[in-house]
Formats: structure tokens, C-alpha cells, sequence
């Protein structure tokens, strides 16, 4: 379903695509119905039914496997029969001497603070609504702050950057992985799945509706 550009009295009335910043009247959708941009055809809207709870239920679930993730063994690297395990933790630790001490800051906030701080900012904003509840306090500047960290949690980028890394080492020494590195392939189709779920125009809809004015 594409929607025409066009003029409103007011900005509130209008969405901007995120691809092409065609303006566009926000146009009323049904649960599992699509708006696209007339000009280029990206999702501007994409509502489904039982989405906020979906999107609760698997943002808990990445908190769980983020734990797992950081704490449990990631790999175990074995060379001529000498073996060594590490995980997440350890490598973040292993930046932390002098001058390298911001690349561990840098690390730990990228693939795990971030990451979890965007969990649970979107539990905080949907659990309430899923429930059928008005939004919590500050529901909508919480939002605005899980969108702006959204870019910089990068703990799908990490799971690649390794994957391209352990083609290199398997060639050097006998690779084993363990649980960390399923449940961070587990984090990122999860996030994926979230993200999927989540129609952003909808979302800034329905705060505003329930919020109290």
C-alpha cells in the first residue's frame, strides 16, 4: 500500500521516509497492512498484532543470552596440546593495561553495555502498553534514547568480526567454540527478529495516544 505525498497544517501529521526524505501524510494502517514510500518503496509502516509483547518477550530473552555471552567460554585455541579458553570478559580485561585502557572502555560499551541498555530501555517502554497499561514515566524520551544508542550497539558486528577472524586462526591452531559464541549468534537473529517486529511509527503513535497529556 503506497501513500501520496502532500501538504498538512501541521509537521505532527507528516512522516519522512528514512531512505529518500520524501514527506508523506501518516496514513491510517491496519494491523498486518503496509505503508510504502511512493517514491522508493521502503516500509515507512508496518504494524502487527501483538508486536509490543513479542518485542518484550525477546528483548528479555537477549538480556539472558547476553549474560551468557559475556561470562561463559566464547573459544578455546589448542597448539600442540597446550589449550586456552577465554570469553568476552577476558578479552575486554585483556585491553585494560595503559594505553590501551580506552580500547577496553570502547569494547565493553559497544558489544555489552550498549546492547543491554537498549534491552532493557525497550522492556521499560513496551511491557507497560503490552499489558494494556499507560506508557511508564518518561516512556517517550526512553524510546528516543533506545533509537539513538540503536546504531552503536554493536554486538552483531562483533559476532561477524570474529567469524572473519577464526577463518584466519583455523588455519594456525585447532579452534573450539563454545556456548558465548552460539548464544551471541542466538543474540543477533534475536535482534534481528525484534527489530523486524518493530514498526517505529507506530510505536511514537501509541505513546502519544496513551501518554497523559
Amino acid at each position: 500500500m503506497a501513500y501520496h505525498t502532500g501538504m498538512t497544517d501541521s509537521l505532527s501529521d507528516m512522516i519522512a521516509c528514512p531512505k529518500c526524505d520524501a514527506l508523506h501524510r501518516v496514513p491510517q494502517v491496519e494491523m498486518g497492512e503496509q505503508a510504502r514510500c511512493v517514491r522508493c518503496g521502503t516500509v515507512l509502516m508496518a504494524p502487527r498484532e501483538g508486536a509490543m509483547t513479542r518485542i518484550v518477550m525477546l528483548s528479555m530473552t537477549a538480556l539472558i543470552l547476553m549474560v551468557a555471552a559475556v561470562f561463559f567460554p566464547f573459544l578455546e585455541l589448542s597448539v600442540q596440546g597446550l589449550g586456552r579458553k577465554s570469553s568476552v570478559f577476558d578479552a575486554v580485561l585483556a585491553f585494560s593495561d595503559g594505553l590501551m585502557l580506552p580500547l577496553s572502555f570502547a569494547v565493553a560499551a559497544l558489544i555489552v553495555v550498549l546492547p543491554i541498555t537498549r534491552f532493557l530501555a525497550l522492556i521499560y517502554v513496551f511491557a507497560p502498553m503490552a499489558l494494556g497499561w499507560a506508557p511508564a514515566q518518561h516512556a517517550r524520551s526512553v524510546f528516543k534514547l533506545a533509537e539513538h544508542i540503536r546504531p552503536w550497539a554493536m554486538a552483531e558486528v562483533f559476532i561477524i568480526g570474529v567469524a572473519v577472524a577464526l577463518v584466519k586462526v583455523a588455519g594456525l591452531a585447532q579452534v573450539t567454540l563454545g556456548p558465548a559464541f552460539w548464544a551471541f549468534v542466538g543474540l543477533v537473529i534475536i535482534t534481528v527478529l525484534k527489530d523486524n517486529f518493530m514498526c517505529r511509527v507506530t510505536v511514537w503513535q501509541t505513546l502519544n495516544a496513551r501518554s497523559p497529556s
